[in-house]
């Protein structure tokens, strides 16, 4: 039972017309709230007591790979990595769901089975849901989990000397649209899809012992447009010759196999990036649009070493993008 591929975080409204929405929605103001999505931040914090807060968030999106099982395992992966981004330890999920009234059932339970075999390896449980019948499928999971309010991680707050790590290669959205049309070999689409299915908590539990200046989650704005979110008071420096691209990516680039959200991406932040190199395919691998991407961490040069190296015993697919640096005239540098 093959799904129709048409989405993951390449489905995503362009950066540049949601923050043209969301800045007109009058806001009410509580104390509890320490962050909503003025900051374009991962999920939002509920302050309970004076060092506990809780962390919500939600994802959701239409399949992304053929698979039934796949796809459920993979936006469970993506909606959790939301919390880790903001530091928080996750601890209950509700299923969103939309599924043609047509459609085979048994579709359906083989991706809420991948979702919750994804929420049971995060130990979070599963408490409910919401289902609608609609002419695309769609799933994802409204999360919550628990923060030290001590501990928080911010998207905007690195210091300049930073260095910057990915804990996830890069091309998927390339990768999956190239598949789709026949232009990508099988094996390529399995790295990717094995890529994406795979949680963020390994090396959300290693990086909790170092110190993290800025951390988010590479997903649907590319490693550029998280990147320029991230480099507020500095300016970012990527790195390119160390870049871990899936295998496959840049040939489907350089075939002009573009994604929308790719395109979006470059719009919205193409003025914020110098680009340094004459490559235009790689321009394009950094920004095509992730879907369950990995935590792009800003941290210390020295506890960054460290990091690494454990990240690395630890099977992590990490690697070093760049460093911060003072703030220049553009936001980020390619090199």
């Amino acid at each position: 039972m093959h799904l129709e591929v048409c989405g993951g975080c390449n489905a995503k409204i362009g950066a540049g017309d949601l923050s043209n929405i969301l800045e007109k929605l009058p806001l009410f103001p509580r104390k509890e709230i320490l962050a909503g999505f003025e900051g374009n931040e991962d999920g939002a914090i509920i302050q309970i007591t004076e060092d506990i807060g809780v962390v919500t968030s939600l994802d959701f999106f239409p399949p992304m790979v053929e698979e039934a099982y796949e796809f459920g395992k993979i936006a469970a992966a993506n909606a959790l990595s939301d919390l880790y981004a903001m530091g928080a330890e996750p601890v209950s999920a509700m299923n969103i769901v939309c599924f043609p009234e047509e459609e085979d059932v048994r579709v359906l339970e083989e991706i809420l089975q991948g979702g919750a075999d994804v929420c049971k390896e995060a130990k979070t449980t599963l408490t409910g849901g919401h289902s609608i019948h609609d002419p695309k499928i769609k799933y994802g999971l409204s999360v919550i989990g628990i923060v030290d309010l001590n501990k928080v991680y911010r998207n905007n707050t690195p210091k300049v000397g930073d260095k910057l790590y990915l804990t996830k290669p890069l091309g998927v959205s390339l990768l999956m649209s190239g598949y789709t049309v026949g232009e990508v070999e099988r094996p390529h689409y399995e790295k990717a899809v094995q890529s994406m299915a795979t949680l963020n908590k390994a090396a959300y539990e290693i990086l909790n012992q170092y110190e993290v200046h800025a951390l988010t989650d590479v997903t649907g704005f590319g490693l550029l447009g998280h990147l320029s979110e991230m480099a507020e008071g500095a300016s970012a420096v990527v790195e390119t010759e160390g870049l871990h691209i899936l295998e496959g990516t840049r040939e489907a680039a350089e075939n002009f196999l573009f994604t929308a959200g790719g395109q979006r991406n470059r719009n919205a932040y193409g003025d914020q990036i110098a680009f340094e190199i004459d490559d235009f395919a790689l321009e394009e691998v950094l920004f095509d649009p992730q879907t369950s991407g990995g935590l792009l961490i800003s941290v210390d040069p020295e506890d960054g070493e460290a990091m690494y190296e454990e990240m690395q015993n630890a099977g992590i697919d990490v690697y070093p993008v760049g460093k911060m640096i003072e703030a220049g005239d553009k936001s980020i540098y390619v090199r």
